[in-house]
């Protein structure tokens, strides 16, 4: 069997599924399906009106909450991009040397073929979130056999994938704060040759796939920003296939707005794509309403951002609800970060977004494909 023939049949397989549960469902007597439609915020989704000028917007998904039928209807009906929570990162994907699990981002994979949707690959390389074989042995490896090993990891990986992936997170903030490589196993063992390295392998995988270099804390002028934009610079003057570079922006209502189109504009003016792949707004709990209003504001002034400049080529919210979000867990005491709260309902901040999405639709710089 071929891997194409594999990845139609894992495909049709999950979307079977999928399909069983939706019209399980649909039958149930009255309460599923219409509860189902009531989390649809209005007739105009973000997909739809974000769709006339050629931007796709996003969302990081739960690949478990995608057996949630409001969850997955939200997940399939909003959003014309889906992005691996955690199901395609290293820990889980090959959690022992050379036996690979891709269940979950098959699922996801399947899930979006069945709703039309593309795929942000997430992430092939990062310190973060690695097997604990791999960062066992790392430290006595030579440079030589970890650099073998990040080579196989990301030639399997996009392998298993090709064709299927828009984008590829290929390195996940390689910079520190002080705008300085960061200081991990792979620099330490490869120096900062791996992250043109990994950029080469990826695009060897699978040619068609966009590579993005991705990162926080660059959506402002800084010390990291510019270090981030010379290192591109110097990647692109290598020759080395990195298509765009993804601002995760991750803000706090407590601080002002960056000036988001100035940075995107300018990592674009190297000839690159730009996106917004991790964008969510917190702030202290119980957030009031004019923390929301602040937040709404934010989300809006984000969005027009990417809206403006027409290498942006796509939005994307990090997780659905505040239910799944992240931010409690490593902010205390913050959260009410996304778009939709803890019943999936539309928050002000998504109607903010969607009324930037609605007014633009006529005006807004056409995206290539």
């Amino acid at each position: 069997m071929t891997s194409r023939t594999r990845t139609l049949a894992r495909s049709a397989a999950v979307l079977l599924a999928l399909t069983a549960l939706a019209a399980l469902t649909a039958c149930t007597s009255g309460t599923a399906a219409t509860k189902d439609t009531s989390v649809a915020a209005s007739s105009t989704t973000l997909r739809a009106a974000a769709g006339k000028f050629g931007l796709k917007v996003g969302v990081a998904v739960n690949t478990d909450r995608l057996d949630d039928p409001a969850y997955a209807q939200l997940t399939g009906d909003e959003f014309s991009t889906v992005t691996p929570e955690n199901a395609m990162k290293w820990g889980l994907v090959e959690p022992t040397e050379g036996t690979y699990d891709w269940t979950a981002a098959d699922k996801l994979v399947a899930f979006a073929q069945a709703h039309g949707q593309l795929v942000r690959g997430h992430n092939l390389v990062w310190y973060q979130q690695l097997p604990t074989w791999l960062t066992d042995a790392a430290p006595k490896m030579s440079a030589a056999q970890l650099s073998a090993i990040l080579k196989a990891h990301i030639t399997a990986e996009v392998t298993h994938f090709k064709g299927e992936i828009w984008q590829w997170d290929v390195v996940n903030e390689a910079f520190d704060d002080n705008g300085e490589l960061r200081n991990d196993i792979w620099l330490e063992k490869l120096g900062p040759g791996y992250i043109a390295d990994a950029f080469r392998w990826a695009h060897e995988a699978d040619p068609a796939a966009k590579l993005f270099l991705n990162d926080y804390g660059i959506e402002d002028a800084g010390i990291k920003a510019s270090a981030e934009y010379a290192f591109v610079q110097d990647l692109k003057s290598q020759g080395v296939p990195i298509d765009g570079v993804g601002f995760e922006t991750h803000l706090d209502a407590t601080y002002a707005a960056p000036d988001l189109e100035t940075q995107l504009a300018k990592f674009a003016g190297l000839g690159l794509d730009v996106a917004v792949t991790e964008a969510d707004v917190r702030d202290q709990l119980p957030v009031s309403k004019a923390d929301v209003a602040t937040q709404s504001d934010i989300f809006a002034q984000t969005m027009q951002a990417c809206v403006d400049v027409p290498q942006c080529i796509s939005y994307t919210v990090w997780d659905l609800d505040d239910k799944d979000s992240w931010i409690p867990q490593t902010f205390s005491g913050e959260g009410a970060a996304t778009l939709y709260d803890d019943s999936l309902k539309p928050k002000p901040q998504f109607t903010a977004v969607q009324k930037v999405l609605v007014k633009a639709e006529k005006s807004a710089p056409q995206r290539s494909k």
